[in-house]
């Protein structure tokens, strides 16, 4: 159900699905981009709606939700939105995949558990509410959420001033200014510790100095004491080896002399001295090979007893050193480098301490100017905003309430925000005593305060979908009317969604929901259903709002007269 399709670029609530929640086994609500109205009897399952929207939003769970007899109920609320809508960039930055649409879901299980989704990925409970926060403001006579927090009048004021930009600026010189701070902390924390360990510190630096460790170094001395200590275990069995082949009982003049004899032979019988020759040849041929082997092997064993000893010297110096400052021996080389660092450091502290409370004395300057000229900018803009928000007062019943901002500036308490704490104030009454907004006004005057604010302000500080439930109880014809007045103005900026009893403001609505219990089919149970009404539903459901239980003829042209001028205003 719409009233047409909204503007492009339009943010706001497109469609709204519920599955047993509470008496609701099948809803789903397509609010129009305008002032939408939901009307019924008292009891129909308005207030279950609203509980269903804020369990899709982050709301505490509860298992009652779900419909009896069913393992769990489902809300699903989907929003179009710009691609550069907050809530979009908050998807975005918990790594959900958003663009100009977010289809929030949560399932509510009987046993009391939840599940929520934000475009079909899980989220937690806390990611919904920060995705959501952006989205929608629900406002009625007990629902103080936009009001209790202080942070948030300031935010409204910053709204209602355009400023922002401004207050962004402060943000960020409050995070340099901090960030500053910091490194002079911990740069001032290590120069004093340095100061304490300075005799220790360049003790432990010439001494690693003078050790001069190298990288890996350990690794490569241990390798070669290995090798040395090996070599000198086969050392005789080669010197044995080498003298079997080559001393002066080798074989090799034995054989070679025996060649010469078979040589002078080979005439007389070649086929049998001939291979014998060739055989004879291959084996000295062998034995030179062996021989030099052996003889190449007893070189590579050659070593100085001396280099094994200055290997195993310089291997307990490394190791006693790691054992002395706690480290393996392969960081030796990156401690002595650190300890120079530390020497470097303490001898040019003073010069970078002053490099640092400079830049720290600067920042902070800088925080403390923008902050001071915001805090102007805001005393300002809470002036236009008590003179506007005023001006809506009277006609919602409250002539003789006075609508207040304080802004308090405290540069001894400085914050992100800037050095202001901000709070609404009023004055129900001429010579009662000002205070606090949500501890003088009462319940529905808290209501209508918040709907003069949210008229003011338009579409600065205000989610896309603003939600007012029962807003006008207790008032007159004409104070329902002024409220009506001011939802329609409202809706002419941001979607609005209504709850109400008051036939003043549904009159002015562009879509009209009505919902009313009704039996299922098999009639044993009770469901609530929504109703989109066509004009003529629409005059009779008015003037029920009007008559009550027996709708006259009377009623009927009441209603009548109601959405005609309406319509012409």
């Amino acid at each position: 159900y719409g009233s047409g399709t909204p503007d492009s670029g339009f943010p706001m609530l497109v469609q709204l699905s519920i599955r047993d929640i509470v008496l609701i086994d099948r809803l789903d609500l397509e609010p129009s981009n305008g002032l939408t109205v939901l009307t019924g009897e008292t009891g129909a399952g308005k207030s279950i709606l609203l509980d269903a929207f804020a369990l899709a939003l982050g709301a505490r769970g509860d298992g009652s939700l779900v419909r009896e007899g069913q393992p769990q109920g489902q809300v699903t609320a989907v929003f179009s939105l710009a691609a550069d809508h907050p809530a979009v960039i908050a998807a975005r930055s918990n790594d959900i995949d958003a663009e100009c649409e977010l289809i929030l879901r949560r399932v509510q299980m009987a046993d009391g558990r939840t599940r929520a989704f934000v475009n079909d990925q899980p989220v937690s409970a806390q990611t919904l509410r920060a995705v959501s926060g952006t989205l929608v403001e629900i406002h009625g006579q007990h629902d103080d959420r936009a009001l209790v927090d202080p942070a948030m009048h300031r935010a409204l004021i910053d709204a209602s001033g355009g400023l922002e930009a401004d207050a962004l600026a402060v943000r960020r010189a409050f995070a340099a200014a901090r960030e500053a701070r910091l490194a002079l902390v911990s740069e001032e924390a290590r120069i004093a510790k340095a100061r304490e360990e300075a005799d220790w510190l360049r003790h432990a630096h010439g001494e690693l100095t003078k050790l001069a460790p190298e990288p890996r170094e350990e690794e490569d001395l241990a390798t070669r004491r290995t090798a040395m200590m090996q070599s000198e275990k086969v050392v005789t069995e080669l010197r044995d080896a080498d003298n079997a082949l080559s001393g002066d009982n080798a074989p090799g003049p034995v054989i070679h002399g025996l060649m010469r004899r078979l040589e002078r032979r080979a005439q007389q019988a070649p086929h049998l001295i001939e291979p014998s020759l060739k055989a004879l040849n291959a084996a000295l041929h062998a034995i030179d090979t062996a021989s030099q082997v052996v003889d190449d092997a007893l070189r590579g064993c050659a070593f100085d007893p001396n280099e094994l000893e200055r290997i195993e010297e310089r291997l307990f110096a490394l190791r006693a050193a790691g054992r002395k400052y706690a480290v393996p021996v392969d960081d030796l080389a990156a401690l002595a480098e650190r300890y120079d660092s530390d020497l470097v450091a303490l001898d040019a502290g003073e010069a970078l301490l002053i490099k640092l409370r400079k830049t720290t004395e600067d920042t902070d300057a800088h925080f403390r100017a923008l902050a001071a000229e915001l805090s102007k900018k805001r005393v300002k803009a809470a002036a236009g905003l008590d003179k506007k928000v005023n001006g809506e007062l009277k006609p919602l019943k409250l002539e003789t309430a006075v609508f207040m901002t304080q802004v308090n500036s405290d540069p001894q308490n400085a914050g992100p925000e800037g050095v202001d704490r901000v709070e609404f104030w009023v004055q129900t009454n001429p010579g009662t005593r000002p205070g606090p907004l949500m501890k003088v006004a009462s319940g529905g005057e808290l209501a209508r305060f918040m709907l003069a604010l949210k008229v003011v302000l338009a579409d600065r500080g205000s989610a896309p979908t603003l939600v007012f439930d029962e807003i006008d109880t207790g008032v007159g014809g004409a104070v329902a009317d002024a409220i009506g007045q001011r939802l329609a103005r409202l809706a002419a900026r941001v979607q609005v969604l209504a709850v109400t009893h008051a036939p003043q403001v549904a009159a002015r609505a562009e879509g009209h929901l009505r919902i009313a219990k009704a039996a299922t089919e098999r009639g044993k149970r009770v469901a609530t259903r929504i109703e989109p009404l066509a004009p003529d539903a629409r005059q009779e459901e008015i003037a029920r709002m009007l008559a009550g239980a027996t709708i006259t003829e009377e009623a009927r042209a009441a209603a009548r007269r109601l959405i005609e001028a309406a319509q012409a205003g």
